[in-house]
């Protein structure tokens, strides 16, 4: 991810949330359009990452979106990627993708989608970010939130800005996730 000044934070956000997930008995899943496998960088540069993180998709193409994670076809083809119910959707469909039997109700799904720029997508202006974030709410619901992110600077800077507002938005999220086991699978 580069030596820029968020390193450190994003280190140090990325850590704690490994350990709150692992004493909860949580694993975490990402999908990722504009970040391109950097979320998931955020995680595996941390020893000991592969005890909670389960893995990233890269979905960059719209079409995707729809074929493996199950976002509505018809909701891209009306309003394309950049929007907040995608987040939400690719979000929900990473936890499903993602979640085995032993894992059921315990997967956390993440998303990123929207314009890194450095011009605009249609009418969507460079720096138009969604993140969903699907924590377990207990029988196999999920407590779905999305953000809405409004980012200035370079691509490579929109980008790295979307993965610290993950982990901010994640850390303060998991204790409302749904209570962890007594043992983990």
């Amino acid at each position: 991810m580069g030596d820029d000044s968020a390193q450190p934070r994003r280190d140090e956000l990325a850590t704690m949330i490994l350990n709150m997930c692992e004493r909860r008995g949580l694993y975490i899943a990402a999908s990722e359009s504009l970040t391109g496998g950097l979320l998931a960088d955020a995680f595996v540069r941390i020893p000991g990452a592969s005890k909670v993180f389960l893995g990233s998709a890269v979905t960059y193409d719209i079409a995707a979106k729809a074929a493996i994670l199950g976002v509505d076809a018809q909701l891209l083809a009306d309003g394309g990627a950049v929007q907040a119910e995608v987040a939400a959707q690719m979000a929900t469909g990473t936890a499903g993708l993602y979640t085995r039997p032993s894992k059921a109700g315990h997967v956390i799904g993440l998303s990123t989608t929207g314009v890194a720029g450095p011009g605009p997508d249609g009418d969507k202006p460079a720096g138009l970010v969604y993140v969903g974030i699907a924590l377990p709410a207990g029988d196999g619901a999920f407590d779905v939130r999305t953000y809405e992110l409004h980012l200035n600077g370079s691509r490579e800077a929109i980008r790295l800005s979307t993965v610290l507002h993950v982990l901010r938005h994640l850390s303060t999220s998991i204790p409302s996730a749904a209570p962890a086991p007594a043992r983990r699978a």
